[in-house]
């Protein structure tokens, strides 16, 4: 017994209040994203489809066969060259020495070091009158009947949506014997002057440029010569990175070692303009099926002008368009004569 109470005493439990969550807003659900594509086409104010870089010129399908080359400062031979070749015009590399190098595989992409001299460079520059360093204002008055038309750079890219900002002068066919008899002598037998179409000279002045684009032609223009299934490029003269210029594909990569250590990195491949050095590829096959792996761009210039010559090679026998008067009537004889005076 305890002092003042009970042995026995009876415990209440106490009765604790409910008290009401506080009311807290809940924000509306979202539906999930969908995972299924976005089908419908973006439209422009006029309600007329989005024109993009990827409808234009759409991304190559996952396993299109792209092949790089294992060595793209290797001097390669004849049957190096010939088997990368299987589907493209024939090319004889005997007459250029060692100087021949496979940039990438598949699709092939040829350098030629070396190609033209310094000599003939200056040549392309006196046929139009101008150089890299010349900062004169351009005059489109077609004064010598015999001399080249100069014109704004045009491209066949669909809907015209690749930016050419550059100049072209078509030259006779008389005008460039070094790039006629050197051109021939690389294509032959497969392609020579009746394949070749007008030699053009390009001029790219600070901040131009040629933006993504294809070489091939369109079908409904394939009636004078058929599919162009070779460009040659002759760089007349040196643009180092920082002044831009380089010949870029879009799709096409090729590793390059880092300083003196073995490690090589994967980089978009890109031809850099120097003097008398060419580029050789292929538009379209053999048979004029186009090559879509050959996308490719000239880069801006940069505080400095490029110039380069060029010209398209066709599968069968073209027939100049411009300038008015052009033939290849007697281009042999002075294809044949340049032979002996460069001993080539």
């Amino acid at each position: 017994a305890g002092f003042g109470g009970s042995s026995t005493t009876t415990n209440k439990k106490s009765k604790k209040k409910k008290t009401k969550p506080k009311s807290v807003p809940v924000e509306p659900k979202e539906d999930p994203p969908s995972s299924e594509p976005d089908l419908e086409p973006k439209l422009d104010r006029f309600g007329l489809p989005v024109i993009t870089a990827d409808n234009i010129n759409p991304p190559l399908p996952p396993d299109t066969e792209l092949i790089p080359s294992d060595d793209v400062n290797k001097y390669r031979t004849q049957e190096e060259i010939n088997a990368v070749l299987s589907r493209h015009t024939t090319v004889d590399i005997s007459q250029f020495g060692n100087s021949v190098r496979i940039l990438h595989v598949s699709p092939p992409v040829l350098a030629i070091d070396g190609f033209f001299s310094k000599k003939e460079c200056e040549e392309c520059f006196e046929v139009v009158n101008t150089s890299p360093d010349d900062t004169k204002d351009d005059s489109n008055e077609d004064g010598d009947k015999n001399g080249p038309m100069q014109v704004n750079s045009a491209t066949f890219s669909p809907l015209s949506q690749s930016k050419r900002t550059s100049t072209t002068w078509f030259c006779h066919y008389h005008q460039t014997p070094s790039l006629l008899c050197k051109a021939h002598a690389l294509l032959s037998p497969a392609c020579s002057l009746p394949n070749f179409e007008e030699p053009q000279i390009v001029r790219y002045r600070t901040g131009q440029e040629f933006s993504w684009h294809y070489d091939e032609i369109p079908m409904q223009q394939c009636d004078n010569g058929g599919q162009r299934i070779a460009t040659l490029l002759v760089y007349l003269n040196t643009m180092n990175s920082k002044y831009g210029g380089g010949t870029v594909f879009r799709d096409l990569y090729e590793y390059s070692q880092i300083g003196k250590s073995k490690k090589k990195v994967k980089k978009q491949l890109t031809m850099r303009p120097k003097m008398g050095s060419a580029l050789l590829f292929f538009p379209a096959f053999r048979d004029g099926t186009p090559d879509d792996r050959t996308l490719h761009k000239g880069e801006v210039a940069i505080s400095k002008t490029k110039m380069i010559a060029q010209m398209w090679i066709h599968q069968g026998e073209y027939s100049p368009v411009i300038p008015p008067g052009n033939t290849k009537d007697g281009v042999e004889e002075l294809m044949e004569e340049r032979r002996r005076t460069i001993q080539f």
